[in-house]
């Protein structure tokens, strides 16, 4: 049911248990597992057995005594049963089932959407790949996730930055350099020995051979970058390969549909002095030490955060090792305003999560920031393997050694693709089935949805051919939908009813994959509604609350398909 509703139920059992002489307790409403129950149960009278000194279910006879003298209580319950050791069990009243039909269409798009969050600022970071190569599967997972993730977060209020954090300062850059610069000597006829640790692929000869025909880039940043052509400017081949491969990232993501807000350079953060200040104030702390010529942070002093060990901060070449930049860039994140920050990585970040909170926290409370203990947030996923005719698909011609983001969008389009790639709890394994996403059948979730959507469109199509008006929205608020009292029309209603708590569940979780099960759901209780009962009836009553239900039913799909950035087709 809708979360209003759930509020004003919980405040009536309040004002019932404060006239039994209780103060104010957390209500607990849920929905029983089994239809047959109710639509609704509370646990409260066995929670005040104790307090009570009374059986619950005396408590629950008297607590629904109290409650059905309430005049608001009419409205919302229309009976109450007591079940088990004291369990009780609620029927929604028919005004109260169908409400949800009459707010998703005086909402519309909105309908879903809250303001817990309003005003306050999220930064989610995701994708931050080394500008080296065409995105890796990992990638695409990552972007799917960060971009629904954005959207739902979005969804509740929270002023969203989508930020993409460029490896841009590392030995990567220098062995992309080299392997570009040994294929344009070999473009110009020397004979070269490339080395193992080199970048394959085609992309590598493609970048030589532009850098070579002096071509001009033109960089989302507004930079322009035209190549020298000169074998030997290796500053000059540095720039044009990552302008490059910045802007060959930048169309696999929109192929993928996934955009940014801000694009955040490592370099940027020794430049700006932001690494040396954080190194300062670790050390300013008193939990650093030197030992065997490097710089280490003792992390061990904080057991809360579970780092088995001290980390070295700065190796032995004066060098610093990877979490200290992340200290400085989360570190900049918080002073930048944001709140709250979800990084979403693979899960072979895991064991750098503990020591990067520790330097955040550590270098903050010196520095003087109350940065929050679980910042950043870390959504973790596990790599996908691609299985195509039945057998794995382990590498593309155009990175040498791996499957791409671009291959897989190639593959089964842009809706399939984002799908499929939410539709799992990021950490646990995933296998992306190519012959599944493309087979048009049921077993096909993004085919499932997008037909239920497109069997509405149809519906409604043929209800204009034989004459009858659709139902505008005022006309349904006033409308009689007592006909919709059959247990699939019913089911749906309930199915509806849900998407709000949904999508703060999602958001709230860090987890995408609740809103594409809950899609599934919603499809399956609409096509059990089809198929049961006919909508276009002669009867205008019925026929109009029917098609009612199917506009709701519509609207609460696409709004949750546009969440997921995935089309709502009219037909299919």
């Amino acid at each position: 049911m809708l979360n209003d509703q759930k509020i004003a139920i919980s405040s009536l059992f309040n004002e019932a248990l404060k006239n039994m002489g209780v103060s104010e307790v957390t209500i607990l409403l849920e929905r029983p597992k089994v239809a047959a129950h109710g639509d609704l149960a509370c646990n409260v009278a066995m929670q005040l057995a104790r307090q009570l000194k009374k059986n619950p279910r005396q408590i629950a006879t008297d607590l629904i005594e109290q409650l059905q003298a309430l005049p608001a209580t009419q409205n919302l319950i229309a009976e109450f049963e007591i079940a088990g050791p004291g369990f009780i069990n609620m029927r929604l009243s028919q005004e109260a089932k169908t409400f949800a039909v009459r707010e998703v269409l005086r909402l519309g798009s909105d309908y879903g959407k809250s303001q817990t969050h309003q005003g306050e600022k999220i930064l989610i970071e995701y994708v931050s790949a080394n500008p080296t190569g065409p995105l890796h599967l990992g990638h695409a997972r990552q972007g799917a996730l960060g971009d629904v993730l954005s959207n739902l977060m979005k969804s509740q209020g929270w002023q969203v930055c989508r930020e993409f954090y460029y490896n841009d300062a590392g030995v990567q850059i220098q062995t992309l350099t080299e392997s570009v610069h040994l294929r344009i000597k070999e473009l110009n006829g020397e004979t070269v020995t490339f080395p193992e640790n080199g970048y394959q692929g085609l992309y590598i000869k493609d970048i030589a051979r532009d850098f070579l025909d002096k071509k001009t880039i033109n960089t989302r940043d507004g930079q322009t970058i035209t190549a020298s052509g000169d074998v030997e400017d290796l500053a000059g081949i540095r720039a044009f390969s990552v302008g490059y491969l910045k802007n060959e990232q930048d169309s696999d993501l929109n192929a993928l549909g996934v955009s940014f807000d801000n694009f955040y350079l490592e370099s940027s953060l020794y430049s700006d002095g932001l690494v040396e200040r954080a190194v300062n104030a670790l050390i300013a702390s008193g939990h650093t030490y030197e030992q065997d010529g490097a710089l280490w942070l003792r992390t061990t002093d904080f057991k809360e955060f579970g780092d088995d060990k001290d980390r070295v901060m700065r190796k032995k070449d004066g060098t610093f090792t990877y979490f200290v930049p992340d200290v400085a860039y989360h570190l900049s994140k918080f002073e930048r305003g944001f709140i709250k920050a979800v990084d979403i990585q693979g899960s072979d970040h895991h064991g750098t999560t503990a020591r990067v909170r520790i330097g955040v926290q550590v270098a903050g409370k010196q520095l003087g920031l109350n940065v929050p203990k679980v910042f950043p947030v870390y959504v973790l996923h596990k790599m996908l393997k691609v299985v195509k005719n039945g057998e794995e698909v382990k590498m593309s011609k155009r990175s040498g050694t791996y499957v791409t983001l671009r291959d897989l969008v190639n593959w089964v389009g842009r809706d399939a693709a984002r799908f499929f790639l939410v539709s799992r709890k990021a950490d646990s394994e995933f296998v992306f089935d190519i012959d599944l996403a493309l087979s048009q059948s049921d077993e096909n979730p993004v085919y499932y949805l997008q037909y239920a959507h497109a069997r509405i469109c149809s519906v409604l199509a043929q209800a204009k051919e034989k004459g009858f008006s659709i139902p505008t929205a005022d006309a349904i608020a006033q409308m009689d939908l007592t006909a919709l009292s059959d247990k699939n029309a019913q089911a749906l209603i309930a199915r509806i009813s849900e998407f709000s708590e949904t999508l703060s569940v999602a958001a709230k979780e860090c987890a995408p994959h609740t809103l594409c099960f809950y899609l599934k759901d919603l499809a399956g209780d609409f096509h059990a509604f089809y198929n049961a009962e006919r909508v276009l009836v002669e009867d205008e009553k019925t026929r109009n609350a029917r098609l009612a239900l199917l506009l709701a039913a519509r609207q609460v799909l696409r709004n949750g398909l546009d969440l997921l950035g995935i089309s709502a087709p009219e037909k299919m």
